[in-house]
């Protein structure tokens, strides 16, 4: 599910009225900034906000920016791009770090939210950056708390600092720090207790964890799908606790989303990451000004293109891009691009970061199909090595014993032929070009066509 799926729908529509007229009236501006009004209360943004941001953009889009502009409907979009920015933090906060190790961070929160799953997911991030975490369970209350955080330490094989529900949370997170001095982790997750509310016990235990290890970063970790409640929440802890930053959990369940447009303008705490998903690697950077860009379907193609750049293979780039030039790209290559593509995450999620692919709808016309991929590759693996090569040398009896291998029919096989072919040319048309070039050529060529790719139906 895309993020703010509900929202982005909404506003789109709306937007794409205003795109439709040569000159707009001040009475059209205001039509659609109530409608604007309607879908950020629907979408459970905090009613001050909503007051104080559209008058802001009215302000602007009946100035004379917009109506002495050659495109006044893309004049208004281009001010609710800038002020949906600016409401959701302005630029991108990263963490605070020391320049003495260790850097301590605090992950606090309500029960139920996702501090632990996060924990994981944020040590996971680090050590992709080449940083050496250590996760701190000083969570001696919730059952099961300390072993779920050590079976995600096992999975992501970093370390996890434990001295099990005996001692004082106090005492474990002092005794991590001083463990990650004496074993050289540069980083210290220190994941706490919640409660199912906020109360004394809870805000004062977590003060005096705060006062004896001195954390560089407070995150408050906030379930998204709360609603004003999330943005209540990180109020009060604020002001109990000073929270550097907050991660936004379950942000890909939510079709409202309006606790992540609310919480920066209530609070003034920058949202700092948001969970997007149940895999380990599923933690991004919140970048305010992408984040506005993919709610009003103009696309996040940086995000898209990092993501590629995590995780390709640099080398394995490199090779297909001679192959490319020498026209000898194979099948084998195309099972290795369609497997690393996989890898990146949710394909709804990819193509939602392509400009103009944002809307709900627009996803459901292109029938985004997941199974593609899995018959593609056993497709391909039912082939021998020579064919993959030379798949110009399969003909109908090969078609035949290749469907039958694969559970597949002989119109997949021909499907996929075709698709093959239609990709190869496609990528030989941009290789040299650099990722970035490629990326963005090929996102317009996606829009129009489907690229040729296995996920369309």
């Amino acid at each position: 599910m895309a993020v703010f799926s509900g929202l982005a729908e909404k506003l789109q529509n709306t937007f794409s009225k205003l795109k439709g007229k040569g000159k707009l009236s001040e009475a059209d501006v205001k039509t659609a900034l109530r409608e604007v009004r309607l879908a950020l209360l629907e979408a459970d943004v905090n009613y001050k906000v909503v007051k104080e941001f559209v008058a802001k953009i009215q302000e602007r889009a009946v100035g004379e920016e917009v109506f002495h502009s050659l495109t006044p409907g893309q004049q208004v979009i281009k001010i609710v791009n800038e002020e949906l920015t600016t409401l959701m933090g302005g630029s991108q906060t990263g963490l605070n770090m020391s320049s003495k190790p260790p850097t301590v961070m605090m992950m606090v929160g309500l029960q139920g939210a996702g501090k632990t799953t996060t924990s994981g997911k944020l040590a996971n991030q680090l050590r992709k950056k080449g940083r050496r975490p250590l996760l701190a369970a000083a969570d001696v209350y919730r059952p099961a708390a300390i072993k779920q955080l050590q079976v995600l330490g096992e999975q992501l094989e970093i370390p996890v600092y434990s001295l099990g529900d005996k001692n004082s949370p106090v005492h474990i997170a002092k005794g991590a720090v001083e463990h990650a001095k004496i074993h050289g982790n540069d980083t210290v997750i220190i994941d706490t207790a919640g409660r199912l509310h906020i109360n004394a016990d809870l805000m004062n235990e977590l003060r005096d964890i705060k006062e004896t290890v001195q954390p560089h970063e407070i995150l408050l970790v906030v379930d998204s799908m709360t609603g004003q409640d999330a943005v209540n929440v990180s109020k009060e802890f604020n002001e109990q606790l000073g929270v550097t930053g907050v991660v936004l959990t379950k942000l890909d369940g939510d079709t409202r989303g309006g606790a992540a447009l609310s919480v920066k303008a209530v609070t003034g705490c920058p949202i700092k990451y948001a969970g997007v998903g149940e895999k380990l690697d599923a933690l991004e950077p919140f970048h305010p000004d992408r984040m506005a860009g993919r709610i009003l379907g103009m696309g996040d193609m940086l995000s898209l293109i990092e993501k590629a750049e995590e995780t390709f293979d640099q080398e394995k780039a490199k090779q297909l891009e001679q192959k490319l030039r020498q026209q000898q790209f194979t099948l084998e290559d195309f099972l290795d691009q369609l497997e690393q593509m996989k890898s990146m995450g949710p394909l709804e999620d990819i193509i939602s970061m392509l400009p103009g692919m944002g809307n709900v709808k627009q996803l459901e016309n292109l029938q985004v199909d997941e199974k593609e991929l899995v018959r593609t590759e056993a497709i391909i693996q039912s082939m021998t090595a020579e064919e993959r090569r030379k798949p110009e040398i399969i003909n109908g009896s090969r078609k035949k014993r290749i469907a039958a291998g694969s559970g597949a029919r002989v119109q997949d096989v021909n499907k996929l032929l075709k698709q093959f072919s239609q990709s190869k040319k496609l990528m030989q048309q941009y290789a040299g070009a650099g990722q970035g070039k490629m990326a963005k050529k090929m996102a317009k060529k996606a829009k129009k066509s489907g690229m040729g790719l296995p996920f369309f139906k």
